[in-house]
């Protein structure tokens, strides 16, 4: 048996806690605090908000304009849904979404992404309450 380590060619989130993530892409590593968007294809931008409460419908059209096969949305510390209507611009693509907490969103994101898939993770990033 031959074993492989695992590296992607694409970027990927190397480690993540609470209030931050750490992305890699092309042997650079960053530690992101705030809400970002990442994508399979190296796309990389700030999601405008801290708290679930502040989400709009705009925060998803904002994913749907970037055409992915999938959005994988990581809620923050805790597992929360968006409200149907806001996902419309999804649908009207067809799609997909799946809904998990940041940090499974992060493990999701790089097995997909791993495997050749067009991916974007929309990571919710809360302050840490002091």
């Amino acid at each position: 048996m031959k074993l492989q380590p695992d590296r992607l060619d694409v970027q990927s989130i190397l480690a993540y806690g609470a209030g931050w993530v750490g992305l890699g892409n092309n042997g650079v590593a960053e530690k992101i605090d705030y809400s970002v968007v990442i994508g399979s294809r190296g796309e990389k931008l700030p999601w405008d908000c801290q708290r679930f409460e502040q989400l709009t419908a705009e925060h998803f059209a904002l994913l749907a304009g970037m055409k992915p096969e999938l959005v994988i949305f990581g809620s923050g510390k805790r597992l929360r849904f968006p409200p149907p209507a806001f996902l419309r611009g999804l649908m009207d693509q067809r799609i997909g979404l799946e809904t998990m907490d940041t940090l499974a969103a992060c493990r999701t994101y790089n097995i997909l992404a791993g495997e050749g898939r067009h991916v974007v993770a929309a990571l919710l990033i809360e302050p840490d309450a002091a």
